[in-house]
């Protein structure tokens, strides 16, 4: 079988899932992405040239959809000399979150295309609006309307739908709710697992382990849909009831990957900004970036408890990570955590808007760590039990022969 993978951030929600379809000799598996520093083991991967931005004369609802026109465009431009090279897929796995797939069918009108449905904007009642800081004017609600066009196009186009969680899915028209099934992405357990040994080394040379008391955060970058002002407020508190804790913040600064740049000019990042309104003892709060994988691993490992904090949008990997390594966490009460996490079986919950609370949950769950062993016990089975790469990849192959009536690997 010959398959098509599209996702501009190679290789997104297929690290696992691509490579094993290329294991097949009797399949072709080539990924198209605009990103020219990755490779996947067996697979081919195709690039294309990210176009320019959107021109600042276009109406201000309007410019998220022309630079998804303009990716699609882009990746349209690709896949034709593809089909000049002689691909002919039989199956199209993209995500349409940047408009990459909007031309698919216009491209290749007979192969059926599976689309990664990970979250529709909506102008009320998920992420925007729900944070009192950043209330939403009728141009906000407006623009998050015009901003799900292109998502709208790609899910009535593709054959098949896959969301991570029932929430996500629950996002999108109901209309195409019967052609989107639930498949998380998958957690590697035989990698991200408990390591007693764990060890991680500060920037100043030090090194903590599982017999320090840690605290930890995690972020792609930090910044409010992640929770970043709570966590920050939460800060000096924190540190007053655990004298001893040392915080250690995962995460890129100087960018936002979801909502947006502090307003005022004084201050270019939410980092800078939070700096500016909280007074906390710096040498205790280490900020160490974004990691490589096995350090971040490190990091969860030895956490006595993890703050994760998030608006009603997409479920980040490191919930569930956390959870793989035997992480306690404490967790906003916000879909789609609510999702995998039940207050006292699996994790601990807190009010999203509360730093007080969140305080004194992470400082009850390190004051009384035998109480809360078994959360941390259950939060790992819970991931076991079906977030599992064994447990996601078979749905795959099980959706792809029901969308191309042929098995993607030997035995389906």
């Amino acid at each position: 079988m010959n398959i098509l993978f599209i996702h501009q951030n190679m290789p997104g929600q297929f690290k696992h899932f691509a490579p094993l379809l290329a294991r097949d000799q009797a399949n072709k598996v080539v990924f198209l992405t605009k990103r020219p520093d990755i490779q996947l083991p067996g697979v081919v991967k195709a690039t294309y040239k990210p176009p320019r931005d959107a021109s600042p004369e276009t109406h201000q609802y309007l410019r998220r959809l022309e630079n998804a026109v303009r990716y699609g465009q882009q990746t349209a431009r690709a896949m034709i000399e593809l089909k000049k090279k002689g691909l002919a897929p039989d199956l199209i796995i993209a995500h349409p979150g940047w408009g990459e797939s909007l031309f698919c069918k216009d491209i290749f009108p007979e192969t059926p295309i599976i689309s990664f449905c990970e979250f529709y904007y909506r102008g009320r009642g998920l992420d925007v609006d729900f944070d009192p800081e950043d209330p939403a004017d009728l141009d906000a609600v407006c623009r998050s309307r015009i901003r799900a066009c292109h998502l709208l196009s790609s899910v009535e186009a593709c054959d098949a739908g896959v969301a991570p969680t029932e929430w996500q899915k629950s996002t999108h028209p109901a209309v195409f709710h019967d052609k989107i099934e639930v498949i998380f992405d998958g957690i590697d357990t035989d990698t991200v697992r408990p390591d007693p040994a764990a060890s991680f080394t500060l920037p100043d040379g030090r090194t903590l382990t599982r017999d320090d008391t840690v605290i930890t955060y995690v972020a792609r970058n930090l910044e409010p849909y992640r929770g970043y002002r709570s966590f920050v407020r939460a800060l000096p508190e924190m540190l007053r009831l655990q004298p001893k804790a040392e915080i250690i913040v995962v995460g890129g600064d100087e960018e936002v990957s979801y909502g947006s740049q502090p307003k005022d000019e004084e201050h270019k990042t939410w980092r800078a900004k939070m700096d500016a309104e909280v007074e906390y003892d710096h040498a205790r709060v280490h900020f160490v970036g974004k990691l490589p994988y096995s350090d971040y691993l490190s990091v969860l490992r030895i956490s006595a408890a993890h703050i994760y904090l998030t608006y009603p949008f997409v479920l980040s990997w490191s919930c569930l990570e956390t959870m793989a390594c035997e992480g306690l966490l404490v967790a906003s009460a916000t879909p789609p955590v609510q999702e995998v996490i039940q207050h006292g079986r699996n994790g601990l919950l807190v009010d999203f808007f509360d730093p007080k609370a969140i305080a004194r949950q992470v400082d009850e769950a390190i004051r009384y760590p035998i109480r809360f062993e078994g959360l941390r016990q259950a939060a790992r089975k819970t991931v076991l039990d079906g977030y599992t790469i064994k447990d996601c990849l078979p749905k795959w192959l099980g959706l792809i022969e029901k969308v191309t009536g042929r098995p993607a690997l030997p035995g389906g």
